[in-house]
């Protein structure tokens, strides 16, 4: 290595303005050390390196635009796509990939320190890295705001619920433009047909994201229903492109089975009730969603909330709540009390799992078998693999008053995995107050 090189402090693989801790603690779950423990303590390594590698270079970038700029002030972008070459070169990836590292050592090193500080202490990976980044420069010079609750949520949650965890940030942050946004988006609704191959081919619509679950929802239930009868040979997307077909083309449901003709679409719209009182989003507001979707403008929302009874509406308030039970007078829960269990949860309560709850099985806590009682605070969605594994592959579960759900695994280890709303509990006044100056 030349003088120059040697003399940077930097060159031992971190930014100067970034103080690496002197220790990090990794508290292991497992009362002694195991094979498992190990794995984390590689992965940990393995991102300090990451942090490294990217603090490498974003050096690399930084000396090649200052060398180039101390020739003529225009050779930047030069010297960017030569070093992008140069990188690709070495590292046998294309510049695609070249440039996308360097794009990411930049926003860590020089715009989001605090994010690669959590890399290299082994608190994140890389993958939550590129994920929290995307995020924040989406957000543009207003990603500072969002940073602490972005970062603490990729250091807490598996890359799926943390996805979803940051969108909802960031549209809770752009709730107030939402309504504007989308108002171009649906003018640029349309449909395309792709012709494929083998006498076949693709239809597709750009539409609201409200219309589009719905229709999909509904063309899965019915699908269900068909492929529910005995001797029905179909799958259920073959059953759902066969709906799908006789919907649009003949715009009636004669052809299908009699107890697939009257389903309609249930989508769960969740609306914060204050800010239907006012004509437009009110500012700080969160924003209306539907379940599967995420937020949705606030006009759409007033018009789902005194629509069609088809809709479930929850309408949400930060000091109210509901409690729903039958006890152990019935196993199944009634329709009302899934739809609150599904609605609370979003999605299956399995650690880091992303599929929808209304494609999950209701699950009880403490088992029927065992005295657990149908009620919301014993009851949780489980994906089926994920209800497989609960009872046979020596796991517990323990239901937390808040609806959070406590998993213990086979070694010990613990993970708790929170539903993506609270349910509100309605609870009387214990003393009714009566205005002083009534007129009685």
């Amino acid at each position: 290595m030349d003088d120059e090189w040697q003399e940077q402090p930097e060159d031992i693989g971190m930014p100067p303005h970034i103080e690496i801790p002197i220790s990090v603690h990794i508290e292991a779950a497992a009362a002694q050390p195991d094979s498992l423990d190990d794995v984390l303590d590689f992965t940990h390594v393995m991102m300090q390196f990451a942090a490294q590698r990217y603090a490498a270079l974003d050096r690399l970038r930084e000396r090649a635009i200052r060398e180039a700029q101390s020739v003529a002030t225009d050779l930047g972008s030069v010297a960017l796509r030569s070093l992008r070459l140069e990188v690709a070169a070495a590292m046998r990836v294309s510049e695609y990939v070249a440039e996308t590292l360097l794009h990411q050592a930049e926003a860590l090193v020089q715009r989001y320190p605090a994010v690669w500080h959590s890399l290299h202490a082994g608190r994140i990976d890389d993958d939550k890295g590129y994920v929290l980044v995307a995020g924040l420069d989406e957000l543009g010079d207003d990603a500072t705001a969002l940073l602490p609750e972005a970062l603490h949520a990729a250091e807490t949650l598996q890359i799926g619920p943390f996805r979803r965890a940051l969108r909802r940030l960031i549209e809770q942050h752009r709730a107030n433009t939402l309504e504007e946004r989308h108002e171009e988006a649906v003018a640029r609704r349309r449909v395309v047909l792709e012709t494929g191959r083998d006498g076949m081919a693709w239809i597709g619509a750009h539409l609201p994201a409200v219309e589009a679950h719905a229709i999909h929802q509904r063309i899965t239930a019915m699908g269900k229903a068909i492929t529910a009868v005995d001797g029905e040979e179909r799958t259920l997307d073959q059953a759902r492109a066969d709906v799908f077909g006789d919907l649009l083309v003949d715009g009636t449901t004669v052809h299908l089975p009699e107890h697939a003709r009257g389903i309609r679409a249930t989508v769960v719209v969740t609306v914060p009730a204050l800010s239907l009182l006012s004509g437009t989003h009110p500012v700080g507001a969160e924003p209306a969603s539907v379940e599967g979707i995420g937020p949705i403008p606030h006009s759409t929302a007033r018009t789902l909330c005194g629509g069609s009874g088809e809709w479930m509406r929850v309408l949400t308030h930060p000091e109210t709540g509901a409690v729903l039970s039958v006890g152990r007078d019935r196993y199944r829960p009634p329709k009302a009390l899934r739809d609150v269990v599904r609605w609370r949860a979003g999605r299956c309560m399995a650690p880091g799992c992303g599929m929808p709850a209304e494609r999950c099985e209701i699950d009880h806590s403490i088992a029927w078998e065992d005295g657990g009682r149908t009620e919301l605070r014993n009851l949780h969605p489980l994906c089926k693999g994920h209800h497989t594994v609960k009872h046979h592959g020596g796991w517990s579960i323990r239901h937390q008053d808040d609806g959070d759900v406590l998993w213990i695994s086979p070694t010990g280890r613990r993970y708790v995995v929170a539903p993506e709303r609270r349910v509100p509990a309605f609870r009387p006044d214990p003393e009714p107050r009566v205005p002083v100056d009534a007129p009685f």
